[in-house]
C-alpha cells in the first residue's frame, strides 16, 4: 500500500514548467499529497496524471525495486531532486509557499506549549500519533508560512510510516534541501532539523508508551522566572535554596568588605550560598567579582589599584597561586591574598598535571622541537615552572585553546603542540580540528583567517595531548547521562564545558551546528543562555526554553541573575509569557540511600521508610557528592564556604597570625634550573594575556620555540 501511495507522489508539478492554470496546478499538488497519506492504493492509482515525465506506474516498480524499508529516503531524494533543480533562492522560497498553503489545518488542542519546537525563530508547534496499523501520523503549524513549508515537507516525507522508519531518518539528511533566502540559509537549515528531532522525540515517546517501557525519570531542574524559581527535584532545590540570600548576612559582608577594603574574587562553581550572598552584595559593594579562572587574577589587581588591601579567593589552590603571582608580578606585593581553609585546596587536573607521569610527557615534549607547551589553567604555578622550563610553555582556558593552538601553529607550521593536562579536552580539540579539516576553506577562515584544509591537516599529526587527566565533575557527563539526553532532552538547548567526555562533545557539537548548543568555557556558556533568551523576549512570545547544563552545578546562580536581570529589563507584557528552565544531568552514581540516623531531617519518617529513601545530594547536607563523583558538584571548590569567608574577613588584619594557613603565600622555591618558581610560572601566564590582547604569541616566546634545545635544563 506504502509503494502505491509513493508512486502517485513522488514528483510535483516544477516551478520552472508553471502550469497555465495555477488553480489547476495546485489542486493537482494536493491531490498527490493526499496519496501520500491515503492507505487505499486505489485512491492515488486511479489518478493517472504524469509528472515530469514519469507516470505513476513506472513509479511504482521504482519504489518496489528499492524496497519499501527506503521509502522515506527515496521521497527525501525525490524532494532534495526537486528543490536543487531550481537554481534561483527566491524559486524554492515559491515552492515551499505551495507547500504550506496545502499543510491540512492544525487542532487548537494541538496548540500548546509541549508541542512548541524549541531553536526555531518562528513559532512552531507539531503533533504526532500512532494509527491503529502502527504508523506515525504528523500533523504542524506554524507563524512563518516559510517554516510551515519545511514542516509539510518533511510530513510528506514522514506520513504514513513505521516508527523505526522515522527514527532512521539522520539530521544531516535534509543538508541538500538547501533551502533559503541568501544570509539565512543555516537558519533554514536549522528549522529542517529541529522539527525532525521533535517528530522523532515525540515518535520515541509513543514508541516506549507502546511497549510498555517506564518513562524515564527526569533530570531535576530549576524554572526560572521574573521573581520565583520553581524547582523540580531534590537536587534542584539543594540548588535553589540559597538564589534568595539571608538579608542580615548580606548586610555582615558588605560592612566587613567596606570597612576593611577587602575584595573577592569567586569561581562560577562556588557553593549556592555563597554565590547567593556574594551576588546579592555586588549591589552594594563593587570589588565582588564571579567569573571563570581567566579574569579571576586581572580583577584582583584592578580592585588593587582601586585601593583593596586584601583580595580573598573563592577558588581551588591554583587559582589563589595565580593571584598572588600576578599581583606580585603588577607591583602589589603588600596586598594580602588569602584561601577559604587551613587545608589544601586540590583539584584532579592539577594534581594529574604535578604527577611524574606528565613530568615524562614532557620529557618527551621536549625533545620534539621545534615545541610547544599548552598547558590548561588549571594547574599549579609550580607545575607551570617546571613545564616551562622543560619547553616553552603557554597557558590557556576553555575558551582560548583552539585560538592559541591554531596561532602558534600558523606562525610556525613546523610546530609540535603538546596539550595537557585534560584529556578529554584534548580529545575533543582533535575532534574538531578532524571535524575542520573537511570543511569549507571558507568555512574554516571565518574560525582562523590564516587556516585552510591544507593547514588543519598538517596540523592534526603535530598535536599531541596527555591522556591521564580528568575533571572529576566533567567525567560524570558520560555514556548513561549522554543516553538519557538522547531520550528525553534531545529537542533541548545543550551546553557543554570542553572538559567533558568525548560522547558528550560529540552531542553538543551536533547541538551546535544547528544553532541548539554551545561547547566552550564557563563564560561561553552563560553568554549564550543570555543571548537565547534575549532572543525570545525581542521576539515576544510565549516560549519555554530549556537548557541542559554540561558543567559544575554552581553556574546556576550566576545564570539564574543574569536571566533575571534579562528578564526585568524587558516590558511586563513580554517577561510573564518566558520562562527559562535550566536542568542538572546527573548520573545514577548521585543517589545514595540514607537512614533516619545519618540524616537529623529524616527523623520523622518510620526506620523502615527511611532506610529505602533514595536522596539526590545537595550542596546544603553533601551526601554523595564526594571525589568519586556522581553529581555535578565540586567538592573542592565547595571547600569555599560562606562561614569561611565571613570568619577571614572578621579576622583581618590578622594581627595574632591566626590565619596563617588561609594566606596564599609566595613561591620562594626555585626549579632545578634555578630560577624562582614564582617567576617562571607567571611567564605562561603572561604569554597567554599577551596573546589575548595581541592576538599573536609574543615574541618572547616565538623566540623561546625556535631557539630551544633538545632539553632546556641545564646540566646537572
Amino acid at each position: 500500500m506504502e509503494s502505491a501511495a509513493f508512486a502517485a507522489s513522488s514528483h510535483f508539478p516544477r516551478l520552472q514548467n508553471p502550469s497555465p492554470n495555477p488553480s489547476r496546478s495546485k489542486r493537482s499538488l494536493l491531490r498527490f499529497l493526499n496519496c501520500a497519506q491515503n492507505p487505499n492504493p486505489s485512491f492515488c492509482l486511479s489518478r493517472r496524471t504524469p509528472i515530469s515525465g514519469i507516470t505513476p506506474a513506472a513509479a511504482v516498480t521504482e519504489a518496489a525495486a528499492s524496497g519499501v524499508v527506503e521509502l522515506p529516503q527515496l521521497k527525501l531524494q525525490r524532494l532534495v531532486s526537486e528543490f536543487q533543480s531550481l537554481s534561483e533562492p527566491v524559486d524554492r522560497v515559491k515552492r515551499l509557499l505551495e507547500f504550506a498553503a496545502l499543510l491540512p489545518p492544525f487542532s487548537d488542542g494541538d496548540r500548546v506549549p509541549e508541542n512548541r519546537v524549541m531553536g526555531c525563530t518562528a513559532q512552531v508547534w507539531v503533533a504526532v500519533r500512532m494509527d491503529g496499523e502502527g504508523r506515525m501520523r504528523f500533523a504542524a503549524e506554524s507563524d512563518s508560512e516559510i517554516t510551515k513549508g519545511f514542516c509539510s515537507c518533511l510530513i510528506w516525507v514522514l506520513d504514513g510510516v513505521a516508527p523505526e522508519k522515522v527514527l532512521a531518518m539522520r539530521a544531516e539528511d535534509l543538508g541538500a534541501l538547501n533551502v533559503g533566502l541568501p544570509g539565512r540559509a543555516q537558519s533554514r537549515v536549522n528549522t529542517w532539523h529541529n522539527v525532525l528531532i521533535s517528530l522523532q522525540k515525540k515518535t520515541k515517546a509513543i514508541l516506549a508508551e507502546r511497549e510498555g517501557k517506564q518513562p524515564l525519570e527526569p533530570f531535576p531542574s530549576l524554572v526560572i522566572g521574573v521573581e520565583q524559581v520553581h524547582a523540580k527535584g531534590t537536587y534542584a532545590e539543594a540548588q535553589a535554596k540559597f538564589l534568595s540570600p539571608d538579608e542580615l548576612k548580606v548586610k555582615e559582608l558588605v560592612n566587613l568588605l567596606k570597612e576593611k577594603r577587602i575584595g573577592v574574587v569567586a569561581h562560577f562553581y562556588m557553593d549556592p550560598e555563597v554565590q547567593g550572598v556574594l551576588t546579592a552584595a555586588q549591589q552594594q559593594w563593587p570589588h565582588i567579582h564571579i567569573s571563570d579562572s581567566l579574569v579571576m587574577a586581572d580583577r584582583a589587581v584592578k580592585m588593587a589599584k582601586a585601593g583593596c588591601q586584601y583580595i580573598t579567593v573563592l577558588g581551588v589552590d591554583f587559582m589563589s597561586e595565580n593571584v598572588r603571582a600576578i599581583l606580585d608580578q603588577a607591583g602589589f606585593e603588600k596586598v594580602g591574598v588569602y584561601r577559604m581553609s587551613n587545608e589544601q585546596i586540590g583539584c584532579s587536573l592539577a594534581d594529574a598535571a604535578a604527577s611524574p607521569t606528565y613530568m615524562n610527557f614532557l620529557e618527551a615534549a621536549s625533545r620534539s622541537t621545534p615545541a610547544l607547551h599548552v598547558i590548561y589553567i588549571n594547574t599549579s604555578l609550580e607545575t607551570k615552572a617546571h613545564a616551562h622550563e622543560l619547553v616553552p610553555t603557554i597557558t590557556c582556558t576553555s575558551s582560548n585553546v583552539v585560538q592559541t593552538i591554531l596561532q602558534a601553529f600558523s606562525q610556525i607550521p613546523d610546530l609540535n603542540i603538546w596539550y595537557g593536562p585534560d584529556s578529554y579536552m584534548g580529545a575533543n580539540i582533535a575532534e574538531l580540528f578532524r571535524q575542520m579539516a573537511n570543511m569549507a576553506n571558507e568555512e574554516i577562515a571565518e574560525i582562523h583567517p590564516k587556516h585552510d584544509r591544507n593547514s588543519i591537516r598538517s596540523l592534526l599529526p603535530r598535536l599531541r595531548y596527555f591522556q591521564d587527566g580528568t575533571c572529576i565533575v566533567h567525567d560524570l557527563f558520560g555514556h548513561e547521562v549522554v543516553k538519557k539526553i538522547n531520550e528525553m532532552y534531545c529537542d533541548a538547548f545543550l551546553t557543554a564545558h570542553f572538559e567533558v567526555p568525548g560522547e558528550m562533545f560529540s552531542l553538543a557539537m551536533e547541538a551546535k551546528r544547528r544553532g541548539m548548543g554551545i561547547v566552550g568555557s564557563t563564560q561561553n556558556i552563560l553568554d549564550f543562555i543570555k543571548q537565547r533568551v534575549q532572543e525570545a523576549l525581542d521576539r515576544d512570545l510565549d516560549d519555554h526554553l530549556q537548557f541542559l547544563l554540561g558543567t559544575e552545578s554552581g553556574m546556576v546562580t550566576s545564570i539564574v541573575a543574569e536571566v533575571r536581570k534579562i528578564l526585568r529589563s524587558a516590558p511586563s507584557p513580554r517577561r510573564s509569557n518566558l520562562n527559562i528552565e535550566i536542568v542538572f544531568p546527573v548520573s545514577s552514581d548521585s543517589l545514595s540511600t540514607t537512614s533516619a540516623h545519618s540524616s537529623p531531617g529524616l527523623s520523622c519518617l518510620e526506620a523502615s521508610d527511611a532506610n529505602k529513601l533514595a536522596v539526590v545530594p545537595g550542596v546544603a547536607a553533601g551526601e554523595g557528592c564526594s571525589i568519586h563523583g556522581g553529581c555535578a558538584s565540586c567538592p573542592y571548590m565547595k571547600m569555599n564556604s560562606l562561614n569561611s569567608l565571613l570568619k577571614v574577613c572578621h579576622q583581618l588584619p590578622d594581627k595574632e597570625n591566626i590565619l596563617s594557613g588561609y594566606e596564599a603565600g609566595r613561591f620562594d622555591a626555585q626549579t632545578p634550573g634555578g630560577k624562582l618558581v614564582a617567576d617562571l610560572g607567571c611567564e605562561p601566564i603572561l604569554h597567554m594575556r599577551n596573546f589575548q590582547v595581541t592576538g599573536e604569541l609574543p615574541e618572547k616566546l616565538v623566540h623561546q620555540i625556535l631557539h630551544q634545545s633538545g632539553d632546556r635544563r641545564p646540566p646537572s
